[in-house]
This record gives C-alpha cells, structure tokens and sequence, in this order.
C-alpha cells in the first residue's frame, strides 16, 4: 500500500478546509510540515471518494455548509476556502453573488465570524477582482476586514510562482487577526519556470484508446489532423477550430473538462492525436505521484483536476504564512463591540491585482467617523462606491479610505 498524501504528524497549526474539494489547499499547507488538517467540508459525493482516498485521517463532514453549524466544527488556527468559483469565471458567465453558488462566500464568513481564527486563506479565479465593476470583490474584502482580519490578496500564475507548466491565475487572500503577523507576511517571489510539457505528460506510453482521437470517431478529426502537429505544443478544440498553445504550458484547466472531451487539453504523441488522460491533468495541478486516484469515471476526475488548485503555489504562500504565525500566533483577535455601527477601513491597491487592506478603527455614529477620519494622512482620500468602480475600472494603484455600514 502507498503512503498517503496527508500528514499523520503532530504539527503546529491546525486547519478547518471549507469547499475542500479534493484536498488540494489542505495539501500544500501540509507539504510544509507545519499545518495538519483536522476538519475538512466537502459536499460533492465524488470528491469526497477521492479526499477519503487521500486525506484518511481528517475528519471530513459531508453535508451542505448551510447545515453546519460552528460549535460542530473543532478548534482550528486556520480556515481555509476555496469557494466554488464558477460563479465569478468566465466559464461560469460572471453571474457572481446572483448565483446561488455565490452566496457561499457568506457562509465561510459565517465560519470565519464564529470561530475567529488566527489566520485565514481564500482561493478564487482572477475574474472575482473585476467581477460587478468590482462590488464582489469589495463586500469580499471589506467583509473580512470589518470582522478583525488584516489582509493581503494577489493575483499569481501557476507558472511563474509554481513552477508548474500551466497558465493559471487565481487570487489568493490572505488575513491574520493580527498586525504584527499581517506584517511579517508576504507572498513569494516569482521563480523561473524549469518543469517541462515532458515532466507532466507521458508521451511515450501508449494510453487506453478512450483517450485518442481517430478517424472516422470523431467528425472533426480531419482538422485536428491537419492542425495538431507539434510534441512543444499543447492543443485546444474550439467548437470550429483549433487552438495551439505553443509556449511550452497547459492551458487553463477547468471543470468543464468533465462535461466533454472536447474541453480537455490534447496533445500530439507518436501513438495519436490524444487528450490528456486524468493523472496528467493532475500533474498539470502539481499533485504529487503518490496522490492517489480512485476508481471514478474519467468525467468526474476532470471536473476534479479542474476545480482543483495548483498545488506547489498554496505550499509557498503556506510557508509564508507559517513564518508568520511562528512569529506573532500569540497575539489575540480583536473583538467586534456590538454597538459598533460603523468601521473605517484604510485599502491599498498597488497594482490591479495585489493589494492589502485592515481596519482603521470602528465607531458608533457618524460623529465617532469624523472625528477618527481628522486623524487619517491628508493625501490617502476617503472614496464612495462611485470611486471605487472608477479605480477598479482603471485598474488603479491608489490608496484610500472607505466607511462600511455594519448594520
């Protein structure tokens, strides 16, 4: 029997994983040998046969996240959360907090509010930033940040920070319910990109015929013939024509992979024109050979690949937050007075996609604002809605202050 992927060892930090999915964010953290994850919530049925298939030691609760509640849920330093991102992708029609998948961010939040962890980490697609001329991504922001967490986000591709060949961006939050810890942290620096197509993809191994395209199986083959040609390129099929991707990555992985083998990346071998078989498009997210794969039909193990998160990335943002916490997991959360009405919250945008936001102070009435407000540096303005949509449509670097209404 294989060792499994999940860490058996007593480490310092515990982790409650919202959306878990197939354990992807849980296993970067654990990489580290500083985090182990102890509470796990996943609702897919198919995914929880793959995350039991891995993480065996984690307690995981398979039912909807709206039936949990908090005091069910142990202890934890860190709660981390990928929520279903369909909602703010490209693929999924940017239908956002109108989606019923989008009101899931409320329900970590919940979580997040009730067991007022040290750290938190959330996952998304890069569209969540802009998404609504930015209004998502603002109640997303000021909704941690009026709660006590200081937090950092950054848009980063799998290839650059990595070293994963396959050009994937996705936002990453970060937030301590500390300054001294927010401060410490930072996100990694980009590395140079040395894993290759030939690293991830088994070319020379003849694969199960399901995988290869063939004359006469498929009505588009005659294209795929004429255009899918190169061993340096991966190949895309798009409804009419076909895609070649030739800097040396996989395209964005989705889970749309699991509803057609259209949508799965393909590649040209000496044995065929062929898509990529599930365990490559794993590979393509960093897992390691020894995460296991169970016996699930091939669709359900796209949509897995593809729902999934690259997972080298979470380890280098992990080991970044575990320097932190080493430093600063003393310190205690600042409490939310309940008659609070307001909080002042001071942002920065240093570029489009990277920026940082805390909490500036709370008060009672608009009075109690002003008066903190007098306090404030000149030159950083206090913005409306309006001027925020303006920042985000410009993509902006400023820095400003906004007033949330808690009520």
């Amino acid at each position: 029997m294989q060792e499994s992927v999940s860490s058996t060892i007593k480490s310092k930090h515990t982790i409650a994983s919202f959306f878990a999915g197939v354990g992807g964010i849980e296993l970067g953290f654990e990489q580290t040998g500083e985090f182990r994850a102890v509470y796990a919530n996943e609702f897919d049925k198919k995914a929880q046969v793959t995350y039991r298939t891995n993480f065996p030691n984690t307690s995981l609760d398979e039912r909807d996240i709206h039936e949990v509640e908090a005091d069910e849920i142990p202890e934890v330093d860190i709660i981390t959360g990928g929520f279903p991102c369909q909602a703010f992708s490209i693929a999924g029609y940017r239908k956002g907090f109108e989606d019923e998948r989008g009101d899931l961010f409320f329900e970590l939040l919940r979580m997040i509010k009730e067991k007022q962890p040290k750290a938190i980490f959330i996952e998304n697609v890069k569209n969540m930033v802009t998404h609504d001329h930015g209004n998502t991504f603002k109640v997303i922001r000021e909704s941690l940040v009026a709660n006590g967490y200081y937090i950092k986000w950054s848009v980063l591709n799998g290839k650059d920070y990595g070293n994963i060949p396959q050009n994937r961006e996705r936002i990453y939050i970060v937030g301590f319910d500390n300054k001294a810890a927010y401060d410490t942290f930072e996100f990694p620096e980009a590395i140079k990109l040395s894993t290759t197509l030939q690293d991830i993809i088994d070319y020379a191994s003849e694969k199960d015929e399901k995988y290869y395209y063939r004359e006469g199986k498929q009505p588009f083959y005659d294209k795929l013939e004429e255009e899918v040609d190169s061993y340096e390129s991966v190949y895309q099929w798009r409804r009419q024509y076909v895609r070649e991707n030739k800097s040396g990555v996989v395209p964005t992985l989705t889970a749309n992979m699991g509803t057609g083998g259209h949508n799965v990346p393909i590649i040209y071998t000496d044995s065929g024109i062929r898509k990529l078989t599930p365990r490559e498009t794993f590979n393509a997210q960093g897992y390691p050979a020894n995460y296991e794969l169970p016996e699930l039909a091939v669709s359900h193990l796209y949509k897995q690949a593809g729902n999934s998160v690259v997972v080298p990335v979470i380890r280098r943002i992990a080991d970044k937050i575990s320097e932190a916490l080493s430093k600063h997991d003393h310190l205690s959360h600042q409490s939310l007075n309940e008659d609070v009405k307001y909080a002042v919250i001071y942002t920065d945008f240093k570029t489009k996609n990277s920026g940082e936001s805390y909490i500036f102070g709370y008060a009672k009435d608009m009075n109690e604002v002003n008066d903190m407000l007098k306090n404030k540096p000149d030159w950083f303005p206090v913005i409306d809605n309006t001027d925020y949509r303006n920042i985000v449509k410009q993509g902006k670097a400023m820095a400003f202050y906004s007033i949330v209404d808690l009520d």
